[in-house]
């Protein structure tokens, strides 16, 4: 097979995957789960250890990282200061807290497993991170985004993301044998001093005038590459910089997200950032080794569901000990429940800088990608617990109707509407059997009729015969004689 034949083969598998995630995106949706399921789903089903329709997922990984730089960009821009400055407080120490936790949970367990110190951190790291776009979604379908839980998640969120950028430069200066303590030290510090001098400085002053911004605000085509241009620029820079990539572009996002134009660009950066977010948990699905779960099974199901739980329990303690209402830390804990995006960003990093074993990178994918395919179910189960347990219910009966009352609702639902068909079905049927009955007896009166005329006719022709042949039966004896 030729080069330009094998690419376009590619390029088709990598369509048709696309396509089928799409589809599973779209039937989430209707069923009111977040689309990025169907997205880790179908790179599952259609990767190497799947049914290996693509069995090289390396064009896929690098579209998929440009969606971590839009997406981080596109988070950058949706900050809004005045809101994070009034949960900063709670949201900085709730962060920090459920990183410190983690970190020392996962040094505990690596002691343990007698796994290094390093590694350790990262599975650390990797653990700490929520997702923000699950997180989000939760928070939207249950109508709580612009309430006191979405507006206390969202700001532990941001804190966690910012926190990304000091986690990626302490994981990528894991490579090697000798770990530069200062060189670390030293990005760490510029990287964190920059953009909390960049939030103070945008927050002391209005908005940011762009140059033209008159001209340009109106044309779609401008806007678009201007402001994917400022994206990568920034993020080219930042990694020649020594930093990461993603601080650059989360950077960017904040001057864009800060200036005039800022109405103007999310409704068109929008759209490019939900394409690459498909191809970013397409890939997440495609790094998924199925073998290596099959043959960890129960480590994989316990070590998932005991970060999810862990991780619940926690943020609930952690938001109650901060200052929010029982309710407010049960439905903010469990939206941040689950393990982040980005935490296969920081596991992807790991492993390319040595410090990150096979085995402990397929695991921390694994767990990572199943917490994002349970996370709505969970949360929707804790809920329901939280419900049951605050009506002060006594019987199972009583907590079943309370639990389930919005199925139960559906169910009946479903049951009057399957009736109603069921009735009309059964009306039409009956009709149709009358109205084929009715020209049943028609037909056989037709029938008859046309029966009755045949008889007639021949009794009258047989008559005819007799008064025919009369007269020559009179000549033949005329003759005999």
């Amino acid at each position: 097979m030729t080069e330009t034949a094998a690419h376009g083969a590619a390029l088709s598998d990598i369509a048709f995957v696309v396509a089928i995630a799409s589809i599973l995106g779209l039937g989430l949706i209707r069923l009111r789960l977040p689309p990025l399921v169907g997205f880790i789903l179908a790179g599952v089903a259609l990767g190497p250890t799947g049914f290996g329709v693509i069995a090289n997922s390396e064009n896929v990984n690098q579209l998929a990282e440009m969606g971590v730089l839009v997406l981080l960009f596109f988070i950058g821009m949706e900050l809004s200061l005045k809101a994070f400055v009034l949960t900063l407080k709670q949201a900085v120490l709730v962060a920090s807290g459920q990183i410190c936790a983690a970190l020392i949970v996962a040094v505990l367990i690596g002691m343990g497993l007698g796994i290094g110190l390093a590694e350790s951190v990262i599975l650390g790291f990797i653990i700490a991170m929520s997702s923000t776009v699950v997180a989000m979604k939760m928070l939207d379908d249950m109508g709580v985004l612009r309430g006191e839980e979405g507006r206390i998640a969202v700001g532990v969120l941001i804190a966690q993301d910012l926190a990304v950028v000091p986690m990626l430069i302490f994981v990528t200066s894991f490579g090697g044998d000798n770990i530069n303590v200062w060189s670390i030290s030293i990005k760490i510090v510029l990287s964190v001093s920059l953009l909390g001098g960049l939030l103070w400085w945008l927050g002391q002053r209005g908005k940011l005038r762009v140059p033209y911004a008159e001209q340009i605000e109106n044309n779609v085509e401008i806007l678009a590459l201007g402001a994917l241009a400022l994206c990568f620029s920034a993020a080219a820079i930042s990694g020649v910089a020594g930093l990461s990539p993603v601080y650059g572009a989360f950077v960017a996002g904040i001057l864009i997200g800060n200036s005039t134009l800022r109405s103007r660009v999310i409704p068109i950066i929008e759209p490019i950032q939900s394409v690459l977010l498909v191809m970013f948990f397409l890939s997440i699905g495609l790094l998924m080794d199925l073998h290596f779960i099959w043959d960890n099974l129960w480590l994989v199901i316990a070590a998932s569901l005991g970060v999810i739980a862990a991780k619940s329990a926690l943020n609930i303690a952690l938001l109650r000990l901060t200052g929010s209402s029982h309710q407010t830390a049960l439905i903010a804990g469990l939206s941040m429940a689950q393990i982040g995006e980005f935490s296969f960003v920081l596991a992807a990093a790991g492993l390319s800088a040595s410090a990150l074993s096979g085995d402990a990178y397929r695991l921390a994918i694994a767990v990572t990608a199943i917490s994002l395919l349970i996370s709505p179910i969970w949360t929707s189960l804790m809920h329901r617990v939280e419900r049951v347990a605050s009506a002060g219910l006594t019987t199972y009966r009583e907590a079943i109707l309370e639990a389930y009352s919005t199925e139960i609702e559906e169910v009946q639902r479903g049951r009057q509407a399957i009736g109603r068909t069921v009735f009309h079905t059964r009306v039409r049927y009956r009709a149709v059997r009358l109205a084929v009955y009715h020209r049943r007896v028609e037909k056989m009166a037709k029938q008859e009729a046309e029966g009755e005329v045949e008889a007639s006719g021949t009794e009258d022709a047989g008559g005819v015969i007799d008064d025919i042949s009369a007269p020559n039966k009179e000549q033949a004896d005329t003759v005999k004689e």
